[in-house]
C-alpha cells in the first residue's frame, strides 16, 4: 500500500470483518472503506483532525467513529484475523522508542490521565515504547504500547503469551532466566544472545539470529506512517489504535 487509499484487493481481504455499514431505508448509513481511506490518511500524513480532506468524510464524523472503533477494540479484532496467516515457522521480538508531541501531553484526568495516558520520559524528553512480536516474514501479530523507560522484558511475556513456534528470536535485552525457562518449556528454541556478565555462558544458533533484522525492518515501515513516527495522540490507546491501523496495512501490501 504505496498511498492513503485501499485497492479492491486490499478492500476485499478485511471488509467481511469491518463493522456498521448496514442498509438503511435510504441506503447504506455509512461508507466503511471511505472510512477506512480517511484513518489511513491520517495515519500516512500525520495531519490533525480537521485537516482531513473534505472528499474523505467530516472530520468530526470520523474522529468520533475511530474513537467508538478504539473503545470495541475493532482495530484489534482486524490484526488478530490478519495474524491468522502468520508463518510461525519462529517468532521474533522487539520494542522501539516514538518520540511524543508536547500536544501529547497534558492528558484530562477525566479521560484517564495517568498509566492511560502512556508516556514516560526518556532521553530526548517524552516517550512512548511500541513492543512487537513478528512471524517469521517479519509480518506483526501482536502489539503492545507502555511508557518510554519501560524495560523490554516487562512485557515480553505478554508478547509471546499462547504463541507456538519453533523458535524465539530476540535480543540480548531479552536474556532472562525467567523468559528462557518459559520459552523452553513450551518447547521453542531460545535464540536470545547471552549477556556478558553471565556466568555460564549459553549457545544460541547464530545463523537463525541474522534472521532478527526482519523486526527491525517492520519498525522502518511501520514509521513511514508519520502518525506513527511521531505521537500526537493525548491517550495510549488511541496512538495504538493508529500503530495498529499502520500494522494492518503492512499485512495488505
Amino acid at each position: 500500500m504505496d498511498c492513503d487509499a485501499l485497492r479492491d484487493d486490499q478492500w476485499d481481504r478485511i471488509k467481511g470483518f469491518v463493522p456498521g455499514g448496514t442498509k438503511g431505508k435510504r441506503g447504506p448509513r455509512t461508507d466503511n472503506r471511505k472510512f477506512l481511506d480517511a484513518l489511513l490518511w491520517m495515519a500516512r500524513s500525520g495531519g490533525r483532525w480537521r485537516d482531513l480532506p473534505e472528499r474523505l468524510g467530516d472530520y468530526r464524523s470520523v474522529k468520533r467513529r475511530y474513537y467508538r472503533w478504539i473503545e470495541m477494540g475493532v482495530l484489534d479484532a482486524m490484526l488478530l484475523v490478519l495474524a491468522r496467516e502468520a508463518d510461525l515457522e519462529w517468532l521474533m521480538i522487539d520494542s522501539t522508542i516514538v518520540r511524543a508531541h508536547q500536544h501529547a501531553a497534558g492528558a484530562r484526568k477525566e479521560k484517564g490521565g495517568g498509566d492511560a495516558q502512556g508516556l514516560g520520559r526518556s532521553r530526548g524528553g517524552l516517550s512512548t515504547k511500541i513492543h512487537a512480536a513478528c512471524e517469521a516474514l517479519g509480518l506483526p501479530i501482536r502489539l503492545i504500547g507502555s511508557p518510554g523507560q519501560r524495560n523490554d522484558i516487562a512485557v515480553a511475556h505478554d508478547l509471546i503469551d499462547d504463541f507456538e513456534a519453533q523458535a524465539l528470536l530476540a535480543d540480548k535485552g531479552y536474556d532472562a532466566d525467567h523468559l528462557c525457562d518459559r520459552i523452553e518449556s513450551a518447547g521453542i528454541e531460545v535464540v536470545i544472545p547471552p549477556k556478558r556478565n553471565r556466568k555460564t555462558q549459553r549457545d544460541y544458533d547464530r545463523e537463525l539470529y541474522k534472521e532478527r533484522n526482519r523486526v527491525e525492518r517492520f519498525f522502518a515501515k511501520l514509521k513511514q506512517f508519520r502518525r506513527v513516527a511521531t505521537r500526537y495522540d493525548k491517550l495510549l490507546a488511541n496512538f495504538m489504535g493508529f500503530v495498529k491501523l499502520a500494522a494492518i496495512a503492512i499485512w495488505l501490501r
